[in-house]
This record gives C-alpha cells, sequence and structure tokens, in this order.
C-alpha cells in the first residue's frame, strides 16, 4: 500500500511539473518588449520617472506591442547616489520577514499602487532583484515566512556570494526553509501586481538549485510573472535546463553604446539560435539607445554613443534574432530617429512572427542572418558588415530558399520596394551598417 501510494505521489508531482513548465511558456509566446530604468537611472529611479516612461510607452509604443516598464536594481536601498552602489553603509528598507520593499523616499506611493497605475495604462509592471538572501536578513536572524521557527541565518552560505554586489548571501537551496524564502518573496511581489521579474547574479555562474527555486515559487503564485535570468554569459551547457525554467535568459553581460559590444553578441549568439522558442528566448540584454546614463552606471548624461548606422545594425539584429526588446533609454527624452527605431512596423512584424532563425555565415566582417515569417512565407534576409574600414560586398544564393528568379523585395527599414531577377543577391555595405529585406516570390 506504501509502494502504491508513493508511486501515485510521484506520478502527481512529476503531472504539476509539466503543466508548470507548459503553462509558463504560454505567458510570452512572442519576445517581451518593454522599458527598463537601469540604462538611463542606475539605481535611483524614483515613482515620477517610472509614471513618466509608462505615459511615453502607452502613448507612443503600447499598441506596436511594447508592454512591459520594469524597474531595476536596488529599489529597496535609501542612500545609492547616482554612478553607482552604496556599499560602505547602504540603509536597507525590508519587513519582519527579511522581504526587501520599495524605498518610500523614491517609491511614495509603493509597488502596488505604481503596478495599478501602470495597468491602468494597459502595460505590465516589472522589477529586478538580486538572487539569494539578504545578508541584513542573516546577521538579524529573522523569520521565514510559511515556517515554523527556520530563521535566514539557517539557510545562507557565504559561497558564491555576488563579486559586484553584497547585498545578499547565497542560497543553500535544499535547506528546510530554502524553498518557502523564495516563495514568501514571490507571493508579496504577486500581491503588489508584479508581471515581470528580473533575477540577477543567476547565469553566471549558472545557479540551477536557486533557479529551481523560483521556477516553483512563481508557479505557486498562480500569477503569471515572466522569469528573465541576468546577467550572462549563460553557460550553452545548461541551455537545457534553462529552456524549461526561464521565459528569458542574457546571453552575455551588459551591452552598451560601443561597437565591440554588438560584435561579441554576434559572436556570442551564435551558439543560441536553436533555443529561441515561444515562451523561452535568449535575451541580448537592453538597448542602449536614446538618452542614457542620466544616472547611470557608465559614462555622463548623453544620448547614445553609437551612430545611426550602428543603431540600425543593433535593432536590426535584436529583431531578426527575436531577442526580447528592452529600451534602455529615457523614452520622454527620445528623439525622432529613436523613436522610428522602436515603431517600425515591419520590423517588428519581422520580430513577432519570424521562424526558422539562424546564421548563414559569419567571416571576414560579412553577417548574414535569416528567419521566415511563420504567418506570411516571406523570407527576412539581414545583411552586416562588422568590419572597422571598407564597405564590403556581401552576397546570398537565394536557390538555398527556393528562390531563383522574379521574386519581389522589399528594405524594412526605409519601406523601399524593388524586384530582383537573380538568385545570387548582392548588396554593398557600409562598415558598421546593415540593410535588412523581406523576399517574396
Amino acid at each position: 500500500m506504501l509502494k502504491k501510494t508513493l508511486i501515485i505521489v510521484t506520478l502527481y508531482a512529476i503531472t504539476l511539473t509539466t503543466r508548470a513548465q507548459t503553462s509558463f511558456k504560454s505567458w510570452a509566446q512572442t519576445p517581451p518588449m518593454g522599458w527598463n530604468s537601469w540604462d538611463c537611472y542606475g539605481s535611483t529611479v524614483t515613482e515620477a520617472e517610472v509614471k513618466a516612461n509608462t505615459d511615453y510607452m502607452a502613448a507612443n509604443l503600447r499598441k506596436e506591442g511594447w508592454q512591459y516598464i520594469v524597474v531595476d536594481i536596488r529599489w529597496f536601498v535609501e542612500n545609492d547616489k547616482a554612478g553607482g552602489y552604496n556599499q560602505t553603509d547602504p540603509r536597507y528598507v525590508m519587513d519582519e520577514y527579511g522581504r526587501y520593499l520599495p524605498y518610500s523616499g523614491r517609491f511614495p506611493s509603493g509597488f502596488k499602487a505604481l503596478a495599478d497605475y501602470i495597468h491602468s495604462k494597459g502595460l505590465k509592471f516589472g522589477i529586478h532583484i538580486m538572487r539569494g538572501i539578504p545578508v541584513e536578513a542573516v546577521k538579524r536572524k529573522l523569520p521565514i515566512k510559511g515556517t515554523n521557527g527556520i530563521t535566514a541565518d539557517q539557510i545562507y552560505t557565504t559561497d558564491l556570494q555576488c563579486k559586484w554586489l553584497a547585498d545578499n548571501y547565497t542560497i543553500l537551496t535544499d535547506k528546510p526553509g530554502a524553498q518557502e524564502y523564495y516563495n514568501s518573496i514571490l507571493e508579496l511581489y504577486a500581491s503588489w501586481g508584479v508581471d515581470f521579474i528580473k533575477v540577477d547574479d543567476l547565469s553566471r555562474p549558472y545557479h540551477k538549485g536557486e533557479i529551481d527555486l523560483l521556477r516553483r515559487a512563481i508557479d505557486r503564485t498562480g500569477r503569471p510573472i515572466v522569469l528573465s535570468t541576468s546577467p550572462g554569459e549563460t553557460p550553452i551547457k545548461d541551455a537545457e535546463h534553462v529552456k524549461i525554467s526561464a521565459n528569458m535568459w542574457r546571453m552575455v553581460d551588459d551591452v552598451w553604446d560601443v561597437w565591440k559590444d554588438l560584435v561579441h553578441l554576434m559572436n556570442v549568439a551564435k551558439g543560441w539560435y536553436a533555443y529561441s522558442a515561444p515562451g523561452t528566448w535568449p535575451d541580448c540584454d537592453m538597448i542602449p539607445l536614446g538618452r542614457i546614463a542620466i544616472r547611470g552606471e557608465r559614462g555622463k548624461d548623453r544620448m547614445t554613443r553609437l551612430k545611426k548606422e550602428e543603431q540600425i545594425s543593433l535593432m536590426t539584429f535584436f529583431t531578426i534574432f527575436r531577442s526580447p526588446l528592452m529600451f534602455g533609454g529615457d523614452m520622454p527624452s527620445n528623439d525622432v530617429f529613436t523613436l522610428s527605431l522602436l515603431k517600425n512596423k515591419d520590423i517588428l512584424k519581422m520580430h513577432r512572427e519570424g521562424t526558422e532563425v539562424r546564421q548563414l555565415f559569419m567571416e571576414n566582417g560579412k553577417v548574414a542572418v535569416t528567419s521566415r515569417n511563420s504567418k506570411t512565407g516571406e523570407r527576412y534576409l539581414a545583411l552586416f558588415n562588422i568590419g572597422d574600414k571598407e564597405v564590403a560586398t556581401i552576397t546570398v544564393d537565394l536557390k538555398e530558399f527556393g528562390i531563383s528568379s522574379n521574386y519581389k523585395v522589399k528594405e524594412l527599414w526605409t519601406g523601399e520596394n524593388l524586384k530582383g531577377s537573380e538568385a545570387i543577391f548582392s548588396k554593398q555595405i557600409a562598415p558598421h551598417a546593415s540593410k535588412i529585406f523581406s523576399i517574396t516570390k
């Protein structure tokens, strides 16, 4: 009888796990699109600034599919300053269970009211957290909600503590109380109305145990909260695990407004094309365009340092690769050109409906990436010159796509319509520039 009971319990657990894995993938059938406060405001964004970006997105980008408003790091610290983290005497805001709370000096309404405001605009609310349990909770031996007397100091280790930010300790995932701690914070976030959670210091090194705790805690809430793991580089050897655990995961460390970051991203992405699928997306990181570093981590307040052709190349790669799109600039400061990069209907259609994404080649400074529209069948082709000095002639044989003659071509950024008659498709591309085409028979 006992053996039969154990079998039934095991089968039930497997069924629940399978349902959870299936359901969480339904929350991001297309790559999530939104705004994140990090590139422009670092760890000091305010409620007023979040609302200003919310209003802008609702008015200018919501109809194009942009929907997430994400408050990035350290919303629970009272005394961070522009340009970096206060690690000498940070003043944390947390409750009696060791759960961080938003600092009222920057978020006077609290996150429940902020989420309600964002939702009222037809958008979704996200937050950033660090993995692990707060050092302050361990020092104070705070109780873990949902347990019978287990305290924070009983479930932590100093091993693998984040090297660049010492707010939290690693959680011992096999200890009683470990799952309950993650359950407690996700329960709190769900009560606020959180729709998206970016969890930092999770992917490199890859913390499989804590990712599993997070997955179970999110599923337990019953709320469709998108899980984003950060930063990169997520190990390719863990691809099978991350795709059944997270909705999106970072491939690289932070991408900033320097050309070499995009080239590095393209190189790393070569291993990840096969893992893009509805509900689970390799993540290129935030989009460092528009006005950034207002109070950010790197450099002074500025419009992006990338030249216009480099900005187009970045957006071309992010969209044909079908990365999540998280804009990093202060949206109310957008100029006409920046806004045009976020609203192009043909580009966003490709990003939303593309399938079979793959790299054709990356050699001698020339890159070609292709995908196919899942609804219309049209072929997308992006050509990049990542070289620094010379105009490159980039050639693709369209016979590979079953196209040999008499086809239509549309250049997606310019809207120019052309006709083609030869299978050999060749274009001249300036250094750091790109072109992207829709090709139909």
